[in-house]
Formats: structure tokens, sequence, C-alpha cells
């Protein structure tokens, strides 16, 4: 059903009524002939017809389509009263906004909040009808702090409300608990797999690191092995050298006699074999001292 035409203030277009209804439409729809309709209103036509209820045009619930923009600002636009204008409410507002004002309305019928209350008052008299409304909770005259209900005064224990105060309180402690292990638990579990497995890769790079450190010792083993054992060759190699050197000084010291101070009962072949061997110990020399100066 559409918005009643008494609550609207000045003209109203005649295409802004719904065609069954003849009110205000209200969450409209429009037909393939352009023929606008309240959604309750066409859906409801629909059950018993198949045709437009203006001119018997075949309609279906699929070709239905929302009203066009420029009628649907003009529907927005209309001012109308608010429905609790009988209790007092001057309200007039736009349809666009009505529905908001009527949910806040301090005019509109609102139950009683009280359990087992079936009194309806104006949102503005609530809190005045609570305050003396015979359901109404109370706190327990007798300090136990627990709200209770006028007619149950006389069946009220204040022993057993504490009492299953106290177990309710008790068993929500004990689920918060029990939730809170859980959730403990869970956290560690969690830390004791990352510790695992970040142990694991740090063992591996520790064993990494130990193989790497015991290729280096090697390394540097075999470099100081080669380096003791060229210290040694040079040391030999010195060594070698003084003794080439004081041969060949003895030989030198030899030739210079042999060639200043020779008997003259030497002959020629003598010196010749002696010169030949000077010769060759002098080629052994140099090819040694050669040697040492490479090494």
């Amino acid at each position: 059903m559409g918005y009643d035409i008494e609550r609207f203030v000045g003209y109203v277009n005649e295409g802004l009524l719904c065609s069954i209804c003849r009110d205000v439409l209200e969450d409209p729809l429009q037909a393939p002939c352009e023929h606008a309709f309240c959604t309750a209103c066409i859906h409801g036509w629909l059950v018993h017809h198949s045709n437009c209820p203006e001119d018997r045009q075949t309609v279906d619930v699929s070709l239905l389509r929302p009203l066009y923009r420029y009628m649907k600002n003009d529907l927005n636009r209309l001012q109308l009263h608010c429905k609790n204008r009988e209790h007092g409410c001057v309200m007039v507002c736009s349809l666009e906004s009505i529905e908001r004002h009527e949910r806040e309305c301090e005019y509109s019928q609102i139950p009683c909040s009280n359990a087992g209350c079936t009194v309806q008052v104006e949102r503005r008299n609530l809190d005045g009808h609570l305050a003396v409304c015979e359901y109404r909770s109370l706190e327990c005259p007798n300090g136990c702090g627990t709200l209770i209900l006028s007619a149950e005064d006389t069946q009220h224990n204040c022993i057993a409300e504490l009492r299953t105060e106290l177990e309710l309180v008790r068993s929500v402690m004990i689920c918060r608990l029990e939730e809170a292990k859980h959730e403990m638990e869970s956290r560690l579990e969690s830390q004791r797999r990352y510790m695992v497995q970040k142990e694991g890769i740090l063992q591996n790079e520790i064993e990494e690191l130990k193989s790497q450190m015991s290729r280096v010792m090697s390394d540097v083993c075999s470099l100081m092995a080669a380096e003791r054992q060229h210290r040694q060759e040079l040391e030999q190699a010195e060594l070698e050298k003084q003794e080439l050197m004081e041969l060949l000084r003895g030989l030198q010291k030899d030739c210079r006699l042999t060639a200043t101070g020779g008997s003259k009962k030497s002959t020629k072949l003598c010196r010749l074999a002696r010169q030949e061997s000077e010769k060759r110990k002098l080629r052994d020399a140099a090819a040694i001292l050669t040697e040492v100066d490479l090494c």
C-alpha cells in the first residue's frame, strides 16, 4: 500500500499515484507500459493476473523496472505530515526523509522494554513509564545487588541468588582460564616449532662454517708446509753455493799456481790433461751456480 494522499501538503501529480491503491507511490516499480505501482500492490495483483490493471497489456514480474529518475526525484521532494500527527507531532518533511524522522519521532508508540509488560507508550514518555512500571526490575533491598521484579519480592532469596551468581562467575572464569590456557599452549607450541626450525637452520650454518674452517686450516697447513720446504731448499741451496764458491776459489788458485810455477819436468801431455780437468770442473761449478740462482 502507498502513502495516504491526505498526509501530503499541496498538489500531488497524478503520475505519482499508484494505479492500484490510488495512494502516493511507496517503493515504486514501473511496467513496460510506463504505469507505476507500489511494489506490494503490483506483486499482489500479479498473483492473480498477468496484465496491467490500467491498459491490460501483458505484464510479468521480471519485466518490472525502477521508476524513472526524474519521477523518483519528484516523488522524493513531496512534503508530507508525520504519521504521528494525531498524537501531536507537527513535523512536515520530504518523502525522502520521512522514514528516518518517524523512526526517531518522540510521538511514536513503542512497547515497554520490561519483560511481561504489554503497554505501548510514546517515546517521549518511556522514561516516565519505566520508573513506575510494575514489571520494572529493582535492586534487592537487602543489599545483595540482584535485580528482581516487584512481583517476586516474596520469593527472593539473597543467599541462593548470590550462590547462583557465584557459580555463574566461577563457570565464566573457568571457561576464560581454559581459553587462556589453550591459547597459551598454542602460542608455546608455535614458538617451540619455530625454535626447532631455527635451531636446525643454525646447526646447518654451524656445520657449514666448520667445514669451511676445516678447509681453510688445511690450506694454511699446506701453505706452511710448502713454506718450510721452500725455506729448507733455500738453506740447502745457500750451503751448496758456499761450497761451490770455495771450490771455485780453490780452482782459481790452482790455476794461478800452475800458470806461474809449473815443473820443467812436466810433459806437454800432463799439462793438457790438467787443463782439461780444470775446465771441466769450472763448467760443473758454473752449472751449479746457475741452478742456485734459478732457485
